[in-house]
C-alpha cells in the first residue's frame, strides 16, 4: 500500500513538473498573447444619446420610465449581433425603394425603420395572419386596394404594401395628432390608441399605459434608427461589399392569364425560382387573370443568375 502511494506522489509531482513547465511556456506574455488572441470580445454599457426622437418629435429622455425603456432597446439591439448585422444588409438592399414612396405620400423618412422591427425586412407571417414586409393584415390590404387571394397577394408587393402602409399612417397622424401616435397606431390600432388616450386622459404615447408589445414599439423604432444610423458607435463593423444590393431587373406585362411560370421564366431566360424571389405577391404556378387585369413582372436583367 506505501508502495502505492509512493508512486502516485511521484506521478503527481511529475504531473505538476510538466504543468508548470508548459505554464511558463504558455505564459501570457505580450508576444504570445497576441499570437493567441482570436476575438476582443467586451461588453460596454451603451450611452443613450440626449437628443433621441422620432419623426422631429423628441424622446422625453428626463423622465427615468423614458430613459430605461430606451436604454433596454438600444442593449438588446445593439448585442443581438448577428441579427443587427442582417439589418445593415438587407436595408442597404430595400431602403432605396421604401424611401422614395414615404417621401411621395409625406410620411417621414423615420418609418422606414417601423418596417425593419415589424418584419426584420422579409415576407414575414405573423400568427395573427399579417404578411409581408409591412405586415399588412388582409382587412387593411383590402381596404387599401391590394388584391388578396390564393393566386395573388399583393401584401408581398412591396411598393404596393409600402403605399398602403403610407396611407394608414398619414389617416392615423391625422386622427391622433403626432407621428408617435401614428406608429404605435399601426401595431395596436388607431382605436386602440385613441381608447387608451381617452381612458388614460393622456395626451402623447409616452405617457400611456400600455401592453408589452405597444409600450416597446416605439422605442424599438427609435433603437434601430440609431443604430442603423451610426453603425461604427455601436460596434458594428462591415464594407460596403458584405450589403446587400438589389438586382436590375426590366418590367413586363401581363394582361391576360399565365398557366405556366415555369414555362414564362424559361421564355425570359430564368428558372421558376429566380421568378418567384422577384415577384413574391404571385402566389401560385400560374395567374389566373380572369378579368384581363394589367400586371407588372419583374424579371432580372441577364446575367446575374448565370
Amino acid at each position: 500500500m506505501k508502495m502505492i502511494q509512493k508512486m502516485l506522489a511521484f506521478v503527481g509531482l511529475l504531473s505538476l513538473c510538466f504543468l508548470f513547465t508548459y505554464a511558463l511556456q504558455d505564459a501570457p506574455t505580450d508576444e504570445n498573447f497576441e499570437k493567441k488572441i482570436i476575438n476582443d470580445y467586451n461588453v460596454y454599457a451603451v450611452q443613450v444619446p440626449d437628443d433621441l426622437n422620432f419623426a422631429g418629435e423628441a424622446m422625453p429622455l428626463t423622465s427615468p420610465d423614458i430613459l430605461e425603456r430606451m436604454d433596454r432597446e438600444l442593449l438588446v439591439n445593439t448585442y443581438w449581433q448577428s441579427n443587427g448585422l442582417l439589418m445593415f444588409k438587407r436595408a442597404k438592399k430595400y431602403f432605396p425603394i421604401i424611401e422614395p414612396i414615404l417621401e411621395r405620400y409625406g410620411v417621414p423618412d423615420d418609418f422606414k425603420y417601423l418596417a425593419v422591427i415589424e418584419s426584420g425586412l422579409t415576407n414575414a407571417v405573423s400568427p395573427a395572419g399579417a404578411r409581408g414586409v409591412w405586415q399588412i393584415m388582409k382587412a387593411t390590404g383590402r381596404e387599401n386596394g391590394l388584391e388578396i387571394n390564393t393566386n395573388v397577394d399583393e401584401r408581398y408587393h412591396l411598393e404596393k404594401a409600402t403605399e398602403v402602409a403610407c396611407k394608414y399612417l398619414l389617416r392615423a397622424k391625422n386622427r391622433l395628432g403626432s407621428w408617435t401616435l401614428a406608429a404605435a397606431a399601426y401595431n395596436a390600432g388607431n382605436a386602440g390608441v385613441a381608447r387608451r388616450l381617452k381612458e388614460q386622459g393622456a395626451k402623447t404615447y409616452y405617457d400611456l399605459l400600455l401592453g408589452e408589445e405597444t409600450g416597446r414599439y416605439v422605442f424599438r423604432i427609435v433603437a434601430l434608427k440609431e443604430i442603423l444610423s451610426h453603425p461604427d458607435k455601436y460596434g458594428f463593423n462591415f464594407r460596403d461589399k458584405d450589403l446587400y444590393t438589389q438586382i436590375p431587373t426590366y418590367k413586363v406585362e401581363v394582361n391576360s392569364a399565365v398557366s405556366d411560370f415555369t414555362a414564362f421564366a424559361e421564355k425570359h431566360g430564368i428558372n421558376y425560382k429566380v421568378l418567384k424571389l422577384h415577384n413574391p405577391w404571385l402566389r401560385e404556378p400560374h395567374l389566373n387573370n380572369k378579368s384581363n387585369k394589367l400586371y407588372v413582372i419583374e424579371i432580372p436583367k441577364e446575367g446575374y443568375y448565370n
